[in-house]
């Protein structure tokens, strides 16, 4: 058993309401962990212990510089610490809020902090990795703090209307109901980061505009922030055509899940396509995403890795 004595170990904010947040972390390590006083004791495996045991003096480093640690902080590290990058925990930084008119939004993993901070340095981001990970949740937080901010004049929202071999010939109604289902995601994550009201009253003066992909051709999109989601489902032609969109002072955010292309020829795949060709190019960035990223049911995260390992044996045979 290792031990680690500090008042630190009192706060709230580290053990997590009910002790939730400890409970994270032990699953994660592999330990028991538990507080007594200014006490925080390791319980476990002698390697695991000791891995854990410098991970919380290195989390009480951080607390005695002066940073006011949040529960996403604690797991943020241990990202940065397992995946080998010691020397990037010297230099970590708490993850940024992102105030809305209805929430607050925090990024929850290393790969959605270093998502967030791509999106405001660079101009074109690709966030590119399984469901449930918060690609096209942060994108939308972004682009609405941009516009809360007046960094860009209005939002736009856009995928192609392609799911699961489904064609719009074969759904009810006129064209505007037929695409609705295919945006239907956007829209949810609208409604979940503003007020109902507000957005309502955004989407009708046309400063949040949410249309399928093919509306986009011929145009050019000044002072706005773009979201392509399940850019995986696009054409090489269709990927291109909206990637030239953009016009000044505006950002775009392409989202994919690569797992998951629907499309007749999957290898055709415009984001497939994009990827490899814009490599060169410095100015855009490319944020991959994995099940340790999935902020979804903690099951969705073993379904992931199960998929993953049944996609990669079928790759080698």
């Amino acid at each position: 058993m290792e031990k680690i004595e500090h008042p630190y170990f009192r706060k709230n904010s580290f053990s997590g309401v009910l002790d939730k947040n400890l409970r994270k972390l032990e699953k994660r390590l592999g330990i028991t962990l538990s507080v007594r006083g200014d006490s925080l004791l390791i319980d476990g495996d002698q390697e695991k212990a000791r891995f854990a045991k410098y991970y919380f003096n290195k989390m009480k480093e951080l607390d005695e510089k002066g940073y006011a640690l949040k529960e996403e902080d604690y797991h943020i590290a241990l990202d940065l610490l397992e995946e080998g990058k010691t020397q990037r925990l010297e230099e970590f930084s708490p993850a940024e809020d992102l105030s809305l008119s209805r929430k607050s939004v925090t990024p929850k993993s290393l790969n959605q902090q270093e998502y967030i901070r791509a999106i405001k340095s660079y101009d074109l981001v690709f966030g590119i990795g399984p469901a449930g990970t918060g690609k096209t949740y942060l994108a939308m937080a972004m682009a609405l703090s941009f516009l809360q901010n007046k960094t860009v004049n209005r939002i736009i929202l856009t995928r192609p209307a392609v799911e699961a071999g489904e064609k719009l010939g074969f759904l009810p109604g006129d064209m505007v109901q037929k695409i609705n289902p295919y945006l239907r995601p956007l829209y949810d994550a609208l409604f979940d980061l503003a007020q109902t009201e507000q957005a309502d009253k955004l989407i009708e003066k046309g400063i949040i505009e949410i249309a399928p992909l093919a509306f986009m051709r011929g145009r050019t999109l000044n002072s706005s922030f773009i979201i392509l989601d399940e850019a995986q489902n696009t054409t090489k032609e269709q990927m291109k055509m909206i990637l030239t969109r953009a016009g000044f002072d505006s950002k775009m955010v392409v989202t994919a899940d690569i797992t998951q292309i629907d499309l007749p020829q999957p290898k055709k795949s415009g984001a497939l396509h994009a990827l490899k060709i814009l490599a060169p190019i410095k100015e855009i960035s490319v944020v991959h995403f994995n099940d340790r990223d999935v902020v979804r049911h903690p099951l969705v995260q073993k379904i992931i890795k199960v998929y993953e390992k049944a996609e990669s044996k079928s790759q080698k045979k």
